[in-house]
């Protein structure tokens, strides 16, 4: 992989060049961008993938829910459907995508999860409900600047910062990192939990946040046991089991089993893997089987996995939460 990137160097520059130019278009007024008369929060990243977006979502989500009508608007990858699509009865992981099925499984009685590629189209759909949402969040939107956002949440991780990178084919920014100036807040994320304030302070000083952006540190929360469709069971009473992830970054989760001792073989996919027959029946052999969140939510539909398939919840922790918080809340209300 790293060979097939130091090949595609050339192209380097062509893609510098063009998403330069289409930010620097947006950001003259040439090409525009909408603003609304209500709040619309904006997470995303300068990376491909893995910055923990789907947890920050629901961060926000629980934060936001019982002062707003909420809604999340994603655009739904490697669903089956086009188009605006809205959660309801018949909702799936194929008709929304994982991840906005994951939203809808846990907060479907509190907020409204749509999808659709356009992003405007999506808003004006959901303004058009009947109890029309007057707060909509957002997932993995930070490129799509046909919209404007009254707070731009930026994620980068700790293990891959975005002032270290350079853009895609060979690096893993989606544009330049100069772009970072259009957020308001910038989550460190996926920290170590003993991350010290003098690397805190390095890293800030090495992001170089305007005057207006604020910079937070987060790490990742795992739960205390594994979450099944009949049962529970704690870490602490796992044997043997084939551990199954479709995620952009399993680094993570395997340092965190692995810290606990545990043993397991790992079965390592793709982010978002459209998981074949013959991979079914091969994990299919195993007597039981932990995966992410994610992934549960379309694996859990195999009839050969569903009672001994379990995933382990996740949430993100933000240090100076608080403040996260308030700041959140005075950005949306301003």
């Amino acid at each position: 992989m790293k060979f097939i990137r130091v090949l595609l160097f050339p192209i380097v520059p062509f893609y510098y060049v063009i998403t330069w130019l289409r930010n620097k278009l947006y950001d003259l007024d040439i090409k525009t961008s909408k603003s609304y008369d209500f709040p619309v929060v904006c997470v995303g990243n300068l990376s491909a993938g893995g910055t923990g977006k789907t947890p920050m979502v629901e961060y926000l989500i629980r934060l936001l829910k019982d002062e707003y009508r909420l809604a999340t608007l994603s655009r739904g990858y490697g669903r089956q459907t086009k188009g605006f699509i809205l959660g309801g009865n018949k909702a799936s992981a194929q008709t929304l995508g994982d991840e906005p099925f994951q939203f809808y499984n846990k907060f479907k009685k509190d907020i409204k999860v749509s999808v659709d590629e356009d992003r405007q189209n999506g808003i004006s759909n959901l303004r058009n409900l009947d109890k029309k949402p007057n707060l909509i969040i957002l997932d993995d939107a930070f490129q799509h600047r046909k919209v404007k956002a009254k707070l731009n949440i930026l994620l980068t991780t700790y293990s891959n910062l975005y002032y270290k990178d350079i853009v895609l084919p060979t690096g893993d920014l989606r544009e330049p990192k100069k772009g970072a100036k259009r957020a308001q807040i910038i989550v460190v994320t996926k920290c170590p939990n003993n991350l010290s304030l003098e690397e805190k302070n390095r890293i800030e000083t090495k992001l170089k946040p305007k005057d207006y952006q604020n910079v937070f540190f987060s790490s990742i929360s795992y739960g205390k046991e594994v979450i099944g469709a009949k049962n529970n069971i704690a870490l602490s009473n796992l044997k043997v089991f084939t551990l199954v992830t479709g995620i952009a970054n399993a680094k993570p989760l395997v340092a965190f089993l692995r810290s606990k001792g545990l043993n397991f073989d790992h079965l390592e996919y793709s982010d978002h893997h459209d998981f074949s027959r013959k991979e079914i029946e091969t994990i299919s052999k195993s007597e039981l089987i932990i995966t992410t969140e994610k992934d549960y939510v379309r694996l859990i539909t195999e009839e050969k996995l569903n009672l001994k398939l379990y995933y382990l919840p996740i949430e993100v922790a933000i240090d100076n939460n608080k403040t996260f918080d308030k700041l959140v809340k005075t950005r949306i209300e301003d």
